[in-house]
């Protein structure tokens, strides 16, 4: 097992979740990504088990992959703008 990540990289993982779910092009999977990404935060703040902390990051970079990949997806087909873009 590796040591517990540290709060300040819980919070980078953070920014880059959020900053990487403001970028798809579409409104509705923008905002969802952005609550899941909040909630999920939100959810488990205080845990304290490194175990559980350091799974808990690794499912985060995970998300952050398929994020990533779903964007980049996203982009390559331009759907219609819905009224509140």
């Amino acid at each position: 097992m590796m040591a517990a990540p540290s709060r300040a990289q819980v919070i980078s993982l953070y920014k880059m979740l959020l900053r990487e779910s403001y970028n798809f092009p579409s409104y509705n999977y923008r905002t969802y990504a952005v609550r899941r990404v909040r909630d999920a935060f939100r959810v488990n703040k205080d845990v304290a088990d490194p175990n559980t902390v350091e799974r808990l990051v690794l499912e985060g970079r995970q998300s952050l992959a398929l994020i990533q990949r779903q964007v980049v997806v996203g982009s390559m087909f331009q759907a219609q703008k819905t009224a509140v873009e």
